[in-house]
């Protein structure tokens, strides 16, 4: 994808607001966090991916945190795989875009997805095709660090490192959040890293928020061969506004007028 035109993050999550403001849609916070990621993917490091080249020898981005596609689509909307028209149509009757992603390649949406912890293993899946197939592409798999409670993570990390899928890479968007509380209070993930490297993957730990040392991270993979890459991004739920930083609620929460005005306020600056 060409570089020159990459969005502000705060233009994306403006956007982001205005997608769940105006059809009282949840995940906001859920959204805001993985801002970055999704700019540094897209814009920089994603090879193929364009509206002229659906499918093919393309980098394949499976978002398997469904919930948080307001991020997805408003980053699409930048790259023009997405149009206005659809995102007009976002959560309504008539519309092309759900509130978890649906398949759609001609937009940019590999897999649907919502139902966490399936997006790792249909990724080892593209990532064990595309070696067979002899293709160049790479499989980026985005879930949560809530997702990490599913069983079915593991075993997809396992038959991974297995067939040595170092084409695969899985980003874990780490803002310590989940549906219900705090990611270690539901059940602690320590040690992180460690358990990844136990799987037999390589691992990384990066900035979530800075779009740079993302790319950087992000261009050296496979940093192993044989080796299938995890890259843990150290985030903020709501980043970018005070009131949504890190406030449980906004998993839920839709903004009222005032709090959408008021978030508006800081994503402005």
């Amino acid at each position: 994808m060409d570089n020159a035109n990459i969005p502000h993050p705060n233009k994306i999550r403006r956007d982001i607001l205005d997608l769940v403001y105006r059809t009282a849609s949840p995940h906001v916070g859920s959204s805001f966090s993985c801002v970055e990621i999704l700019i540094s993917l897209y814009f920089q490091v994603l090879n193929g991916v364009s509206p002229d080249n659906p499918g093919g020898e393309q980098d394949r981005f499976i978002l398997s945190k469904g919930h948080a596609c307001p991020a997805l689509y408003a980053v699409l909307a930048e790259t023009g795989r997405i149009t206005a028209d659809d995102l007009a149509g976002f959560a309504r009757n008539g519309g092309c875009l759900e509130q978890h992603p649906v398949r759609d390649i001609r937009r940019g949406i590999d897999l649907s997805t919502g139902s966490l912890g399936h997006g790792l293993s249909v990724g080892a899946g593209m990532a064990l095709a595309a070696k067979h197939d002899g293709s160049p592409s790479r499989t980026f798999v985005l879930m949560g660090d809530g997702e990490m409670n599913e069983g079915s993570v593991w075993e997809a990390a396992m038959f991974a490192a297995q067939h040595g899928l170092d084409n695969l890479i899985a980003v874990v968007d780490f803002n310590g959040m989940q549906a219900l509380g705090f990611v270690k209070d539901i059940l602690d993930l320590g040690p992180f890293a460690g358990k990844w490297e136990s799987f037999g993957w390589a691992v990384t730990e990066v900035d979530g928020h800075d779009v740079a040392a993302l790319t950087a991270v992000f261009n050296e993979v496979p940093s192993v061969p044989g080796k299938p890459h995890v890259i843990v991004a150290n985030t903020t739920k709501g980043k970018g506004v005070s009131f949504m930083e890190n406030e449980l609620l906004w998993h839920y929460r839709t903004p009222d007028e005032n709090e959408y005005r008021a978030a508006l306020k800081e994503l402005d600056r």
